[in-house]
């Protein structure tokens, strides 16, 4: 049976409280369930019962050494519907000082944060198939800085992105 799509992701964190609040904050999460040192959490337009799973193992939990010193997740990624939701969350993600870069990887356009306890996560639009060309297709294999506001001309702010379709079928 093939495996269909991720359907949540869970975190070891230092403070559910913290790591609740800037899920919320950040990207519009709310709680479902939670309990003594654990919480789990569905994106605001997910059917999932929880797209977010966090438990706490509390402060003196070291810093992750993955892709540096050991292996382990490098990241997650959030898909947004329009190029105005992926504007919104740069915008609230660099007010809540998180942001770390925004990519523009030709099919989709990335911006990358850290949550309280530097775990990276990813939230990037898809461009939808029927717009993706043969200078798209091209452009994957280069990574340039990411501009909102040229996609935005380019693609339109309240196009829907691809859910889950980075690449033209067939």
């Amino acid at each position: 049976m093939p495996v269909h799509r991720l359907n949540h992701a869970v975190l070891y964190v230092r403070d559910v409280e913290r790591s609740v609040t800037f899920y919320q904050q950040a990207l519009g999460f709310r709680v479902v369930m939670g309990m003594p040192g654990a919480a789990f959490l569905q994106a605001p337009a997910s059917n999932n019962d929880h797209d977010l799973g966090l438990f706490q193992i509390g402060p003196q939990a070291g810093e992750s050494q993955a892709g540096r010193a050991t292996v382990g997740l490098y990241h997650l990624a959030w898909e947004v519907e329009t190029l105005d939701d992926l504007e919104s969350i740069a915008a609230k993600l660099s007010e809540l000082g998180s942001l770390v870069g925004a990519s523009d990887h030709s099919t989709t356009k990335a911006l990358y944060a850290k949550d309280p306890d530097g775990i990276e996560f990813e939230v990037s639009w898809l461009v939808p198939a029927h717009l993706i060309t043969e200078e798209t297709l091209a452009g994957r294999s280069s990574i340039k800085p990411l501009d909102i506001a040229r996609e935005k001309e380019r693609y339109g702010a309240g196009t829907r992105g691809g859910v889950g379709i980075s690449i033209a079928a067939g």
